[in-house]
């Protein structure tokens, strides 16, 4: 295997915990002499909003906002349909990836569904973090409190999250790592993810470094 650190661009939508985890863990590992197979070279926002992106900040992260506005202009956008605006995206997150020299993706609460050219650039190496059990509970609209909402509601006994290959499907891919807990009598969409998100922050950190070994070996 290299020695080489993976290059990796993180792809994100919202608050970015799971960024901190993967943050974090190379942090740990530079304090401690201890080696971490990636890097993360930049983070993506498909919103201007994410607070992900002062958690890059903070990091000295460079960043890029690939939102519909921004990579379309807003009357483009307003008039587009949703896979036109899920295709620009991606397109110009390729070229973000590209800019910043990025091996391979991590997609840590992105809610766009990737398409296009930047599915077959980096053929098996993007990795995905869904908050349940796949194949369970995948696909259109299921994400964040959505997920946890339908799985309470099916009376499913144990939940937990998946990280998988992203292969230009929704939720799709040879899965890598799950990791459980149960659901408990009386849970709310809340209290179930108050515990799968210390899971999400472990898979996350572990599926990257699966993948490292992967794409480095």
């Amino acid at each position: 295997m290299s020695n080489a650190k993976l290059k990796t661009a993180v792809l994100v939508s919202g608050g970015g915990t799971n960024l901190q985890a993967l943050i974090d863990y190379a942090a740990d590992c530079a304090a401690s002499g201890k080696d971490c197979p990636y890097e993360i070279v930049c983070v993506i926002a498909d919103t201007k909003k994410a607070y992900a992106l002062e958690r890059a900040a903070k990091a000295n992260i460079p960043s890029e906002i690939c939102s519909p506005y921004a990579v379309m202009g807003e009357a483009a956008a307003k008039a587009a349909d949703r896979d036109t605006k899920r295709l620009a995206v991606s397109n110009a997150m390729l070229a973000a990836c590209k800019k910043y020299g990025a091996e391979a993706i991590v997609e840590a609460g992105c809610l766009t569904v990737l398409a296009g050219d930047i599915i077959k650039e980096y053929e098996n190496k993007i990795i995905n973090l869904h908050p349940a059990l796949l194949p369970k509970f995948g696909g259109v609209g299921m994400w964040g409190h959505h997920v946890h909402e339908a799985v309470i509601a099916a009376g499913e006994k144990e939940s937990g999250c998946t990280v998988h290959i992203a292969d230009g499907g929704c939720d799709t891919g040879r899965i890598l790592i799950q990791k459980r807990v149960p659901v408990l009598p009386g849970d709310t969409p809340d209290s179930l993810y108050e515990r799968i998100a210390p899971e999400e922050h472990k898979a996350i950190v572990e599926g990257l470094i699966m993948l490292a070994k992967e794409i480095k070996k």
